[in-house]
């Protein structure tokens, strides 16, 4: 039985058609199995070689019968080094094709996904509603502007004639301010002096007139006459 016919099935019996996964994990079982009768063989042609020579002088015959044995067994190997590689191969592009199937169903699903998002979408219907939404902006900008703007307020007030009545009270202000100043608080005040406490004069002796003083120097002289 072929290694095909035990992936598959024997006998001619359908079991239906194997999944991609499916036939990889065979393709596998059989490469492992593959390699197990390669290491069998390769261990019976050392046992043979090893017969061959040992019969080699001794026994002609069974030297012979060794060497014909590993010769079937190499080319046995041979068949199954060929095999391996086929399974490989085939195996490598089961997988390959196991990963373009996954990546196909996934941008499949997500294409069905995409298709269904836009099957109630139409690209005219799209500029149409981002036109109304331009349009509806621009309106909303208008009305704001309409309504910051007084209009309907004091439209016909003349903006000099105000502000000359502003430059009129503050003048009035300002002299009313400098009229209602105190006059005193014009000038610095000046500090309060004491008055000095009057001291008591001294009586001064009125000096004599000059004839009493020269009668009294006449009466002086007189006396001293008078005592000599």
């Amino acid at each position: 039985m072929s290694f095909l016919q035990k992936m598959f099935g024997a006998g001619g019996k359908d079991k239906g058609m194997p999944t991609t996964g499916q036939a990889i994990q065979k393709l596998r079982e059989t490469e492992e199995m593959l390699i197990k009768k390669q290491e069998f063989l390769e261990k019976k042609i050392d046992q043979e070689l090893d017969i061959a020579k040992k019969n080699g002088t001794k026994n002609k015959r069974v030297a012979i019968q060794a060497l014909k044995r590993k010769k079937r067994y190499e080319k046995q190997l041979q068949q199954i080094d060929g095999t391996i590689s086929t399974i490989e191969m085939q195996r490598e592009a089961l997988e390959g094709a196991n990963t373009n199937t996954a990546v196909l169903q996934t941008m499949g699903d997500a294409a069905k996904a995409l298709k269904a998002a836009h099957q109630h979408m139409d690209v005219d219907k799209v500029h149409d509603m981002m036109d109304d939404i331009a349009e509806q902006q621009e309106v909303a900008r208008e009305i704001s502007e309409a309504i910051s703007n007084p209009v309907a307020f004091g439209q016909d007030i003349d903006e000099d004639e105000l502000e000359r009545e502003l430059e009129e009270l503050e003048q009035e202000e300002l002299d009313n301010e400098l009229l209602n100043v105190p006059a005193a608080a014009a000038l610095p005040s000046v500090p309060t002096v004491e008055p000095i406490a009057k001291v008591p004069s001294r009586s001064v002796p009125a000096r004599p007139s000059r004839a009493k003083a020269e009668e009294d120097d006449d009466d002086m002289k007189e006396l001293a006459a008078w005592a000599s």
